[in-house]
């Protein structure tokens, strides 16, 4: 379809993010007929398993490299609660330097309609409709409620309807919070479908960027049951609505997609991409502290470092936890959680720590000169290193299987945010997890998992995109395409500031 009207030719680019998307079912529910939408975008354009970079060591830094445009060593967002070593401490991430996004790259007079960017933050310039919070809303991290102008969260509120709460909260969740949580995910696509168009038939923009994030929640808190703290008194309906959560979720983004790119019309130029992918949750990693105790042998008389948040999450019913951050200003919560991640550490002692992460362990010595209070010296780090290395490789599941598949000094360049990240990552087994209870090792003993960690799903390698000319044409390519070519291709179609870019166009103009 080719749009007429005082907005022809607008959108530009269309991106939109099928966010985390595990590879194996959409090919399931492709093959069955279930995804129309993406059948038809694959058809019409050219599909990239997109090259994973720094993502297999630093999955969460799929966003900001995929918003910004620049890899790891030059934004340094690994986590959401990365390392200051100037104040001894993790901090929440937009409190760091942050890098621009895309659309802050847009020149003059290039407008910009984004709705829900996952883990980001409001855009310090740019002009357009920003949006965070729409499908749901999060308070504690990755969607929380803000828009660019700031009154136009109210405005579209009150137009289609104010959006849920739906809050990430780590540990066993009881069964009615997740049913509630499956209505809100399945409902969540048709929100920015509705809002989308809406908008696209009453204003111009020449990029519209929107991601479908209720895939990636569906993908942590229900790829399975296995998190479920009352699962026994699930009764068959509900535990077969819960089971198939994730497909009912992917055909609604489905059904949402192909309403947007039916709005836009054939001449927008389009990318449809997952920035990582999805699976059963595999991670070891809050009993890495207790794991990093047991090898250094540091702490053995009280709580290991760094284990202060996982305790907390153990003693403290999920529920009561979302309900008390319900309470608090965003801002505080990121502090709290901040603080309580490090709580009690003796840095005289400590010669290493266990970082926040979601997925694989990340492990930083505490390094003299390089850290505020730091005991290391530089001429020891290799050392410790090799310590840590060698002691967490004896470790092993409860019941005999892998546990850690590799400890790796992260390579990741030399740009100005390389020297923040951690000296470790423990990369654990892609065995599923949840069931297990412990991790031992012939040397250094047994340590105990505390509770249900929530997460039944985790990120994975996977990352695709489907490349659609419309008005554009593809470019010759030598090389596998990466994260950072998306932000690349939008400067070259929107005449962007394309310094300092790590990538390369996957379109160009015709």
């Amino acid at each position: 379809m080719t749009r007429s009207g005082p907005n022809a030719g607008y959108p530009r680019l269309v991106v939109l993010q099928f966010d985390s998307a595990s590879v194996p079912l959409l090919e399931r529910m492709l093959s069955e007929g279930r995804l129309p939408a993406l059948a038809r975008i694959r058809e019409r354009g050219r599909r990239y398993e997109l090259d994973p970079g720094s993502t297999i060591l630093f999955p969460s830094a799929a966003y900001p490299t995929l918003y910004s445009g620049v890899e790891i060593a030059d934004h340094g967002i690994y986590s959401a609660f990365p390392w200051s070593p100037a104040e001894q401490r993790v901090r929440f991430m937009r409190s760091l330097p942050l890098p621009r996004t895309i659309w802050e790259r847009l020149s003059p007079g290039r407008r910009a309609l984004v709705i829900d960017p996952y883990d980001n933050w409001p855009p310090r310039k740019g002009e357009g409709v920003f949006v965070s919070g729409w499908q749901y809303r999060n308070r504690i991290m990755a969607l929380e409620r803000w828009s660019i102008p700031r009154d136009v969260y109210g405005t579209l509120s009150r137009r289609f309807g104010a959006p849920p709460l739906v809050e990430d909260s780590y540990g066993a969740q009881p069964a009615r919070r997740l049913l509630d949580v499956r209505r809100h995910l399945i409902a969540a696509p048709a929100r920015v479908s509705a809002l989308v168009t809406d908008l696209l038939a009453r204003e111009r923009f020449d990029l519209v960027w929107a991601s479908f994030s209720a895939a990636h929640f569906a993908g942590h808190f229900l790829w399975d049951t296995s998190q479920i703290a009352d699962n026994d008194t699930l009764g068959p309906a509900e535990r077969a609505a819960l089971e198939r959560v994730l497909e009912d979720v992917y055909a609604a983004v489905d059904t949402a997609i192909g309403e947007i790119l039916a709005a836009v019309g054939q001449d927008a130029s389009a990318i449809v991409l997952s920035p990582i992918g999805m699976g059963s949750f595999t991670s070891r990693a809050d009993m890495l502290p207790e794991l990093l105790q047991a090898v250094l042998g540091e702490g053995a008389d009280g709580a290991a470092p760094g284990s202060s948040m996982f305790r907390l999450r153990a003693a403290v019913p999920s529920w009561l936890r979302a309900a008390a951050a319900r309470a608090l200003p965003a801002a505080a919560v990121h502090e709290l959680a901040a603080r309580l991640y490090l709580q009690g550490v003796d840095w005289s002692r400590t010669r290493a720590i266990a970082l926040p992460g979601e997925h694989n362990g990340y492990v930083r010595l505490n390094v003299r000169g390089r850290e505020r209070d730091g005991i290391v010296a530089p001429e020891h780090v290799d050392d410790v290193l090799d310590e840590l290395v060698e002691g967490l490789a004896t470790f092993r599941d409860d019941d005999g299987g892998e546990a850690i598949a590799a400890v790796e000094r992260p390579n990741v360049g030399e740009g100005p945010r390389a020297p923040f990240l951690p000296d470790l990552v423990v990369r654990w087994s892609d065995r599923p997890s949840a069931g297990i209870g412990a991790l031992r090792s012939e040397r250094f003993g047994e340590v105990r998992r505390r509770g249900k960690m929530g997460l039944s799903g985790h990120h994975r390698e996977g990352a695709w995109a489907v490349v659609v000319p419309g008005a554009s044409r593809l470019c010759a390519r030598d090389r596998r395409p990466r994260l950072v070519d998306v932000a690349a291709t939008a400067c070259a179609l929107l005449d962007g500031d394309a310094a300092g870019l790590a990538g390369e166009p996957l379109l160009t103009r015709c």
